[in-house]
C-alpha cells in the first residue's frame, strides 16, 4: 500500500512541502507545495502537527551499560581510572542481563527518533560468548536497523593492559568469533536491517595481530571497522611509551586507514593525523556528552570534515553519558562545537546532518540518512506542543535548540515502530521493572 504522509508541519527534505509517499520499505515520492502524489495512494497519514526528519542514526554506543547508569564506583574519576573501576563491575554481565540491557537501550533510542544504531560490544566474560547473537535477536524483535560491532579486548593486566583477565579473550577466540558472526548476520545489501562490523576496543587494547586480521576479514566480507581512538591524551602517551608510535600510526600499520573505518571520539589528533584520516575517508563519531563528562576535550569536527573525514554522532555508553537519546546528542554536539568554533560556525541543521547523513556515512550506508525517493523510509516524527517549543519560528531548528527529546512516531523500513510516543509491541512499564531488577546485580 502506498502511504501519503501528508502536509507536515515541517520536513527535512527538498521539494516535499506536501509530504512524501512511502511504499514498502522505501520513500517513492516527494510531494512539492501545491501538488498531490503523481501515482494513486492507498492511505493517508495527517502529519500537520509533526516535524518529519530522517531517522536519527547512532554511530557509537555500549548497550550493556544501561544497567550501570549513575554508578558510584565511577564517581569523581578521570577516564582511565573510571574504566578500570567500571570494568570490575561489568564483568558480572550474564546473557540474561545483557539481553534486558540491550532491549532497554534499543527502546530508549527508538523513543528519541533513532532508527539505526551501532553498538560497540567488547565485553566477553565467560558465559557471554553469544553476546552478538543476543544483540541481533533483540534488534530484530524491535525492528531497528543495527550495525552490531563485534568488539574485543585482548590485553589484560597480566599483559600490561588495563582490563581484568575476566573480560579479555585470546586472539584466536576473537578472530574465530568475528568470522562466525560475519557469516551468520552481516548483510551488506542496500536496505539491510543487520550489519556487522569488527571493533577492537582500541589499538592499545588488543595485539597487533587482531587489528591486522580484523582489517583482512572486513575487506573479505565487505564490512566496517570500528574502535575508540584518541579520546584522552593519556592514550597516545601510553602508545608512544609502549609501542614507540602514536595510536593513528598503529591503525595505519594494520591497514585501517580506509573509508570502511569509523572511530569514536577522535578528540586528540594532531594536524598531520587529521590530514591522513581525511585523505583516507575515515569516519569519526562525535560523542559530545561523554567527552564533556570526562572533560577530555572537544573533537575537531570542522577540521576533520574539511580534510575529507565523515562526521557522525554517537550517544556513547549509557554509563558515561547516562542517556541513550539521539536528539539530546545532536543538541550537545551543537553546543559543544560552538564552544570550539564559535556561534556562527554551526547551525542546528549541521547537527542534524551529522545525526543522520553523517552517521550513515560512518556506517558505510548511502541508503539511509536522508529523505529522498529510492531511500529507505526511516523517519522520525516530532510534535512541538509542549511549552518549551512555544514561539519557535523554525520548527526543524527547534527540534535541536528546544530539545525534541521524545518522538511521537517513528517509522523504520516503512513500518511504524513508535505510535503516539509508545514503542510497538513493548510493555514499557514491565520492561522498566525488569531492567531495574537486573541492575541490582551491578550495585
Amino acid at each position: 500500500m502506498r502511504l501519503w504522509i501528508k502536509d507536515p508541519l515541517a520536513i527535512l527534505a527538498p521539494d516535499a512541502g506536501r509530504g512524501i509517499v512511502v511504499e514498502g520499505s522505501q520513500v517513492v515520492e516527494c510531494v512539492p507545495h501545491g501538488k498531490t502524489p503523481v501515482e494513486p495512494w492507498g492511505a493517508t497519514f495527517d502529519a500537520s502537527r509533526h516535524v518529519v526528519l530522517p531517522g536519527l542514526i547512532n554511530a557509537h554506543h555500549h548497550f550493556y551499560q544501561t544497567l550501570t547508569r549513575a554508578h558510584p564506583a565511577g564517581f569523581g574519576l578521570e577516564l582511565i581510572p573510571w574504566l578500570v573501576a567500571m570494568e570490575r563491575v561489568w564483568d558480572r554481565m550474564t546473557p540474561e542481563s545483557l539481553r534486558i540491557a540491550v532491549r532497554m537501550a534499543l527502546v530508549e533510542l527508538l523513543l528519541s527518533g533513532c532508527t539505526t544504531a551501532a553498538d560497540h560490544h567488547n565485553l566477553f566474560p565467560p558465559g557471554l560468548e553469544q553476546a552478538i547473537d543476543i544483540e541481533v535477536e533483540e534488534a530484530e524483535k524491535l525492528g531497528l536497523r543495527m550495525t552490531v560491532t563485534r568488539g574485543s579486548m585482548g590485553l589484560s593486566e597480566k599483559d600490561g593492559g588495563l582490563q581484568p583477565d575476566s573480560i579479555v579473550q585470546d586472539s584466536d577466540a576473537i578472530l574465530d568469533d568475528s568470522e562466525r558472526v560475519l557469516k551468520l548476520f552481516h548483510d551488506p545489501r542496500p536496505g539491510s536491517m543487520i550489519r556487522v562490523a569488527l571493533a577492537p576496543c582500541s589499538p592499545l587494547a588488543v595485539p597487533q595481530r587482531v587489528l591486522t586480521e580484523s582489517a583482512r576479514l572486513a575487506e573479505r566480507y565487505d564490512a566496517g571497522l570500528h574502535c575508540h581512538l584518541c579520546q584522552s591524551p593519556d592514550e597516545d602517551a601510553y602508545a608512544v611509551q609502549t609501542f614507540g608510535k602514536r595510536s593513528v600510526d598503529l591503525l595505519e600499520e594494520a591497514g585501517w586507514l580506509a573509508s570502511r573505518t569509523w572511530v569514536a571520539h577522535g578528540v586528540h589528533f594532531n594536524d598531520d593525523e587529521i590530514v591522513r584520516l581525511g585523505r583516507a575517508g575515515v569516519g569519526v563519531a562525535h560523542c559530545a556528552a561523554a567527552d564533556m563528562a570526562f572533560g577530555v576535550g572537544i573533537c575537531p569536527t570542522k577540521d576533520l570534515e574539511a580534510a575529507g573525514a565523515k562526521i557522525g554522532l554517537g550517544v556513547d555508553g549509557s554509563a558515561s553519558n547516562d542517556s541513550s537519546n539521539m536528539m539530546e546528542a545532536a543538541r550537545h554536539s551543537l553546543m559543544l562545537q560552538r564552544l570550539r568554533y564559535g556561534h556562527a560556525a554551526l547551525s542546528p541543521y549541521d547537527a542534524l546532518r551529522w545525526a543522520t547523513e553523517g552517521s550513515a556515512g560512518c556506517l558505510g550506508r548511502d541508503d539511509i540518512g536522508r529523505i529522498a525517493p529510492g531511500l529507505e523510509a526511516d523517519l522520525a516524527f516530532y510534535r512541538l506542543d509542549e511549552p518549551r517549543f512555544s514561539g519557535a519560528q523554525d520548527p526543524i531548528a527547534a527540534c535541536v535548540l528546544c530539545g525534541a527529546y521524545r518522538a511521537d512516531r517513528v517509522m523504520v523500513a516503512g513500518r511504524w515502530r513508535v505510535i503516539e510516543g509508545a514503542p510497538e509491541g513493548v510493555d514499557l512499564e514491565a520492561l522498566i521493572a525488569k531492567h531495574k531488577a537486573a541492575a541490582r546485580a551491578f550495585a
